[in-house]
Parts: C-alpha cells; structure tokens; sequence
C-alpha cells in the first residue's frame, strides 16, 4: 500500500478521536512500540506511548543523548468539526423520529444539511460494558438532516447564512412512523429504540453516558481527473497527524528523543483532559522521564524548556475564486508544499504564538539540505479573521515552536481538499525536522 493509500485508508478508519488513537496504536505496535504503562525503565532506542483516556496519545523514540537537552516534538490534533449527539437525544415530531445534536467546533451550519450522515462512537452502559457504535457507513443505513424546498424558502433565504441554519434545527432524521400504528403516541420513537435495542443492545437512558458522533457518511476520494487531490472528512488536522505518525514511525535520529503528540479539543480551545491546555503532555514526559533517570521536577522542566516543536496544523490554501480574503503573496497554495506559519491568532495577532526567527532559520536550512518543498503564509487578510492552534500551548514550557502544515481548500467543511504532493511534503518536513 503507498503512502496516500495508507493516508486514506486512516481517514476512513479514524473519523473520531477514539477511532484515530485505535488506528494509531495499532501501527505504533507494528513498529515496535510498546504501551509506558508496561515498562518499568527505559534506554536508549526503546519506543512507547502513552495514551489519556483512548482519545489523545503521545509517542516517543528514546535517544542516546540526555533528554534534559530535549526533545524533537510534532503535534497535531484528531479532532475535527462534527455533531455531537445530546445526552437526552431521541424524539418524534409529527411522525417523524429525530436524534438531537449540538454542533462542536468551528461549522458553516448550512453545510451539514441534506448530506448523507454517519454515526460513530461509544456507548457505555450502567454496567461498565462499553459497546461500539459505527452506523451508516454502508448502504444499508444512512442519516440525515432535512432542509426546505427553494420553492418555500422566501423568508428562509432573507436570512444571513449563520441564520438560516439554527444549531437547534442540526437533527438527524433517524425514522417515521407509519400507518399502522392507528393513531399510539410516539409510536416511530418506541420502534426506533426497538432497533436500536435490537442491534446495540442498549436503552434509552444509555444515550446519557455515551460519546457518539455524526459525521460525513462514506469513503475517502481521489480528486480531479488527474488523481492530484484527496477529498475527504476530516483532514484538518488528521492530515498532519498521518504524516506526523509516519515521520515518528520512521524516525533515524538516535541521539535525540522525539514525540509525536496527537490530542484531542483543538477544535474548542484545547480544553479539558484530553486537550493541549492541560498537563497531558507534561504528564508523558514525567513518565518517560522516571523511566529513564527518575522523576526530578528541574529535569523535566529542562527536558520541556529545552524541546523543539512543529505545531503539525493545516493552513487556509488560497481560493482563486475568493481572492478578495487572501494577501495572495504571504497566503498558501494547494501543492506548494508544507506551509510553514510564523504567527496564527486573529487580526493584531491575538492568540498567536510567534516564532523566533532564530529558530525559523534552523528549520529553513534543515528543509533546504533535505530538499523539501516548503511555504511561508499566514492565514488571510489581516483585518479578515483567524484562528488558534495548539502552539501557543507548547510555547507555555519555554520550547521553540511553530505551526507547519498543509494546505486545506474548503477547510471546516464536512469535505475537504488536500493536494498529494503537500501531503508528501508535510511526511518530508517532518522527518527532516526530526533528525536536526
């Protein structure tokens, strides 16, 4: 299998966090790499992860030299914009069976309408058994959320496009009910949860304690008659987190420790346990850290301070047909190569971590000995808006760090685009960026 094909195939089997961890561990241990909580000590040459509740991961290759010098780290994140299904999700309307949503992340709202829907996750009953849910990837099954016909849509269309859409009208149409149920109150909800009992084995109340969540039904594509783009869900950022795994996977540098750090939140602020605003990645270096020599508090904030970092995140690729958005000289092109972005944040920079020039000239003279393909862009205009990234997270420690990514045309959209020769790009950089 090469490697857009091996890029696909983790797009099609990771369209959540949990699915994406799954994936990842399985080739981590392919290659070697064994589970933190199963060693006692480590050397120089070992390989192991560490893993937060089955959505975030953290992989490291263990160099001859002292970890107090630090490490090279790439991290991305598996998270992407989706719908999340409500604690109390399922009812009937008027005959027709509705599951409840609540968007999560950046969305163009509109965009999620009349699409065909899948639902994926996890559901947790009051016993503690954990049961697997991935429904409407074949064709047997699909979901969906109803919009109006443009024949009745005059007082629709008067609205804003961040209007016309309400979060609240995001459900999934999941059923109906029929003639022969003479007039019984919620009669297609009760044959619904039938089903759903039927084939997951849980009840209602089970909806309170699962994780499920809705996202583009359907497979990866080749773009284009000339097969130079991928069209799928949930490349941003799952793009940077495949080429990161890879450059980790195939990693030489063995004087140096290096990371791959993949977590989860990006998409809402880094938040909770699981996100880069937290002590996830402070916490695998303790424990790496105690393997190695023995936890010492100085040590570790020297092995952090010390550490190089790509924040691995994807960049607004310049749309021809939108020019008026972009600075078309310090903007990315799809296939140009891996974007390199000095500052993200918004508009006088707000939010942004701004990397040092010293350290921006290091990367350029790796990537030019290595003959990668790279970019320098921000985002848009100035004034045109912006957005965050887990950088600034890292950069709390001391580390150097920059966002370096690929390209995405149509990004936050349930389908985005990606050029193949970027992603070829990004998995170069990355490695380059390992061995320095």
């Amino acid at each position: 299998m090469d490697d857009i094909a091996r890029y696909r195939a983790f797009l099609d089997e990771g369209k959540t966090e949990r699915e994406c961890v799954r994936k990842i561990i399985e080739l981590a241990e392919a290659h070697g790499f064994r589970n933190i909580e199963d060693t006692e000590t480590l050397v120089p040459g070992d390989k192991v992860y560490f893993v937060q509740y089955s959505k975030s991961i953290a992989l490291f290759t263990i160099g001859s030299g002292s970890v107090e010098e630090g490490m090279n780290i790439l991290g991305a994140h598996i998270d992407s914009p989706r719908l999340d299904v409500k604690m109390n999700p399922l009812y009937e309307s008027d005959g027709i069976v509705y599951l409840d949503t609540h968007y999560y992340g950046g969305i163009k709202k509109y965009q999620w309408v009349t699409l065909p829907l899948a639902i994926h996750g996890v559901v947790v009953r009051r016993d503690g058994e954990k049961i697997e849910v991935c429904l409407g990837e074949d064709d047997e099954m699909a979901f969906c959320i109803s919009d109006i016909l443009p024949h009745m849509a005059e007082e629709q269309m008067k609205k804003t496009a961040s209007e016309f859409i309400a979060g609240e009208s995001l459900d999934l149409v999941i059923g109906l009910g029929s003639d022969e149920d003479d007039g019984e109150k919620d009669a297609g909800r009760k044959r619904v949860l039938s089903i759903i009992a039927e084939k997951l084995g849980i009840e209602e109340k089970d909806f309170q304690s699962a994780e499920l969540e809705v996202v583009p039904a359907g497979r990866s594509k080749m773009l284009g008659f000339d097969g130079s783009m991928i069209l799928a869900y949930g490349q941003d950022d799952r793009v940077c987190a495949f080429t990161s795994l890879e450059a980790l996977l195939e990693n030489t540098n063995d004087e140096r420790t290096c990371c791959c750090l993949l977590v989860d939140k990006e998409e809402i602020g880094s938040v909770g346990a699981t996100g880069m605003d937290s002590v996830f990645l402070e916490n695998a270096a303790s424990e790496v850290l105690a393997r190695l020599s023995g936890y010492d508090g100085l040590k570790l904030r020297r092995m952090l301070r010390n550490s190089r970092m790509l924040s691995s995140d994807v960049n607004a690729a310049y749309d021809p047909l939108n020019a008026s958005l972009y600075d078309k000289k310090n903007a990315s092109t799809l296939g140009g190569g891996v974007v390199f972005n000095k500052y993200t944040g918004s508009r006088g920079k707000s939010g942004a971590s701004d990397a040092n020039a010293e350290f921006i000239a290091t990367l350029r003279s790796a990537m030019d000995a290595e003959g990668v393909r790279y970019q320098m862009s921000e985002m848009g205009k100035v004034d045109t808006g912006g957005g965050g990234t887990i950088a600034k997270y890292a950069a709390y420690y001391g580390m150097q760090v920059i966002d370096c990514g690929v390209a995405v045309l149509s990004m936050h959209a349930p389908w985005e685009i990606t050029a193949v020769s970027d992603v070829r790009s990004a998995k170069a950089c990355y490695k380059a960026f390992l061995g320095i």
